[in-house]
């Protein structure tokens, strides 16, 4: 195909030195929509509190618990994995689901029993649940 009937078929494409703007011109005068991604994507997180805990509810469908790392270091819960897209090579149409290496830090309001922090995953979804750190009584002497 020569210059001109590129041009012809599919418009002019031209380099303003603006990569993303250029990117979104020629993805659209072939008809596709193209996406960039970051090396790690987010799950959804829901954080709540109650009386006694503090509760972090990840959804990430499609792993085991083994897969999936928390930890917690200086008020910061952190979460962690990679979700592998099984199966053969493709052309997606519309993809929302995330694959690969996912990343989330929660900030935990509050002081927390560290030792007794308990975490499960079910039906796609890690629920960790962080003790609230009880006042302590200091008794004194006379």
């Amino acid at each position: 195909m020569s210059e001109n009937e590129f041009k012809k078929e599919y418009g002019e494409a031209v380099f303003t030195g603006d990569e993303n703007q250029w990117m979104e011109e020629t993805t659209r005068s072939f008809g596709w929509r193209l996406q960039r991604r970051t090396p790690h994507w987010r799950p959804p997180t829901d954080v709540y509190e109650t009386e006694k805990d503090f509760v972090v509810v990840v959804e990430i469908a499609g792993m085991r618990g083994l897969e999936i790392n928390a930890t917690y270091d200086n008020g910061v819960l952190s979460i962690r994995g990679a979700r592998s897209d099984k199966g053969e090579l493709k052309a997606y149409h519309q993809m929302e689901i995330a694959y690969g290496d996912f990343e989330t830090k929660i900030r935990i309001p509050g002081r927390i029993e560290a030792d007794q922090i308990d975490a499960s995953y079910s039906d796609g979804f890690l629920r960790v649940v962080l003790p609230k750190m009880e006042p302590k009584e200091i008794p004194i002497e006379e």
